[in-house]
């Protein structure tokens, strides 16, 4: 192997501290004449020069992960994992956009934030309604967001023979069209700009799990799909798109649902033990604990990450 190579991967192993002595040993086995030892002592200290001017260069961590300055529009954000983010991005410095049909839980969500110095508009909007998606966006004209927050979705069980076309259609306008839309109208609005886009999948459309959900692993699937699918497209025009893939999220929604189907399938119960002792955590996850990684994802912290699917999900996708 030329000496150049031996150089470059020594260069390229700076962080990885274990290989440094391996790649600095072939290279002195390397230089064994006069002049390759010169010329691999001067690559050798030109690169220690140019990676302590780069160390002294990284910005702080806590200019990495501020959202100061950002605007980000939040769907799905009067409750749960949804308004879990809205406080995260506050904290984080975000003004934000927040997004749902519940009006009171939108209020309520607002005041609770005002601790923070964030600005907090609410829009009550049906997503499953194409026209008041387009309405949304031209209030917001002018003022689009820099990140958008696909989170907004409903999870109904019915079994697999009795689903409709009124039941599916349902679950696909809100979990998938409305995020498609979204998306076309963050993208159209901000095409020169770049932004950051975080949709929120699910376990279910990786591992279904869960009898009755068949519908909502779809809706979850093409979610998946959009977002790989963009994320291809666009980052060249400067987007950051990326998904959360939640399971075993303990919200209010979750616990209504739960309650209202244990009582009248009783194999479901069933279910749920089985799913807890899956996960390796051995405990359900709390909505801050999504809001968090959607922190990051937000953040120049994840700066070269696009097109990924980050499960939070207590280990179960592995288990």
């Amino acid at each position: 192997m030329p000496t150049h190579t031996y150089f470059q991967l020594y260069t390229s192993a700076q962080s990885i501290s274990w290989l440094q002595p391996v790649l600095k040993h072939m290279l002195n086995q390397r230089a064994a004449s006069p002049s390759h030892a010169i010329i691999a002592k001067q690559r050798y200290e030109h690169s220690r020069i140019v990676w302590s001017i780069a160390m002294k260069d990284l910005e702080p961590l806590s200019q990495l992960i501020s959202l100061k300055g950002k605007r980000a529009l939040i769907t799905g954000s009067a409750l749960g994992i949804g308004k879990a983010m809205a406080y995260r991005f506050a904290e984080a410095g975000a003004d934000l956009e927040l997004v749902d049909i519940n009006a009171r839980g939108l209020r309520t969500a607002a005041e609770e934030l005002s601790r923070f110095k964030a600005k907090i508009y609410v829009h009550k909007v049906n997503l499953s309604s194409k026209e008041e998606i387009a309405a949304l966006w031209e209030e917001l004209k002018g003022k689009e967001p820099d990140i958008l927050v696909n989170n907004a979705g409903v999870y109904p069980f019915k079994s697999f023979l009795e689903v409709d076309d009124a039941f599916f259609g349902k679950v696909m306008d809100i979990n998938l069209k409305s995020t498609l839309l979204m998306c076309q109208h963050m993208i159209k609005r901000r095409l020169k700009r770049g932004g950051i886009i975080i949709n929120i999948g699910s376990i279910e459309a990786l591992l279904p799990f869960v009898e009755g959900m068949a519908s909502y692993s779809i809706s979850k699937a093409g979610v998946i799909a959009l977002t790989r699918s963009l994320a291809k497209e666009y980052g060249k025009n400067g987007f950051r798109i990326n998904a959360i893939v939640p399971g075993g999220i303990i919200t209010p929604g979750t616990k209504a649902v739960a309650k209202e189907v244990t009582q009248l399938r009783l194999s479901l119960i069933r279910t749920g033990v089985l799913f807890s002792t899956r996960l390796p955590l051995r405990r359900g996850g709390q909505p801050d604990e999504v809001a968090r990684i959607a922190v990051v994802l937000a953040s120049d912290l994840s700066s070269y990450v696009h097109g990924a699917l980050i499960p939070v999900d207590g280990g179960f996708l592995s288990a």
